[in-house]
């Protein structure tokens, strides 16, 4: 059983404070944030099912996917969300030198910039896989004009061991004003909890009088 909690301590955010772990505000705002896509079948249900509830989201892509499937990362932007980038290979900082690091970043970078030529997003927002990330790590990423967009509230969905109730629990019971920036994956792996999990959450949460918004650049 997984014992890291779902809600993430305020000790933790003290540590790091330059990356963004939350949103101060009063409102009822919650901002959903996908790992790890696009993936074919998974990215576009999750798109059809934030339609449903006229919500926004934020897609932390990798490069090799947006590679693969350029015609899900702009169903992404057509349908009004933000991106992120999320490496290139999905590295762990870690176990990882941070010129190798950096190296992979910039190359997920070009290749997303590359599909954004025509639009005029920018490309700012940062999301180390597996939160890992070495000092020397982040500060080169911030360097590189980015904000490191960490969160609040996990949903675990990408782990087996946790049962798809328990998944929709993780973040129904830890969501709030508070703890606002919430982590799903839309990945093969996490497509179970996910799937289960993300509609329950948009319906709780909008009974309630939260909206769903994209994290701005």
């Amino acid at each position: 059983m997984r014992f890291a909690p779902a809600k993430i301590p305020q000790f933790i955010k003290r540590i790091f404070p330059n990356y963004v772990w939350d949103f101060s505000s009063k409102d009822k705002v919650l901002y959903l944030t996908f790992d790890d896509g696009p993936t074919p079948e998974i990215t576009q249900w999750t798109l059809n099912t934030l339609e449903q509830y006229n919500a926004k989201a934020t897609f932390f892509c990798i490069g090799n996917n947006v590679n693969k499937h350029p015609e899900l990362f702009h169903a992404i932007l057509k349908d009004g969300h933000s991106i992120g980038n999320h490496t290139q290979e999905h590295v762990k900082g870690w176990e990882t030198s941070t010129k190798t690091y950096i190296e992979d970043v910039i190359k997920a970078e070009t290749i997303i910039n590359k599909e954004l030529a025509t639009t005029k997003i920018k490309l700012s927002l940062f999301r180390p896989p597996y939160g890992q990330l070495k000092k020397s790590q982040g500060k080169a990423v911030i360097k590189l004009g980015y904000k490191i967009i960490m969160w609040s509230v996990v949903a675990f969905d990408w782990e087996q061991k946790i049962s798809k109730e328990q998944c929709l629990k993780n973040v129904i019971n830890k969501a709030s004003v508070k703890n606002n920036i919430i982590v799903f994956h839309d990945s093969i792996k996490a497509s179970r909890n996910m799937m289960y999990a993300l509609p329950k959450v948009l319906e709780h949460f909008s009974k309630k009088g939260y909206i769903f918004k994209a994290i701005s650049a």
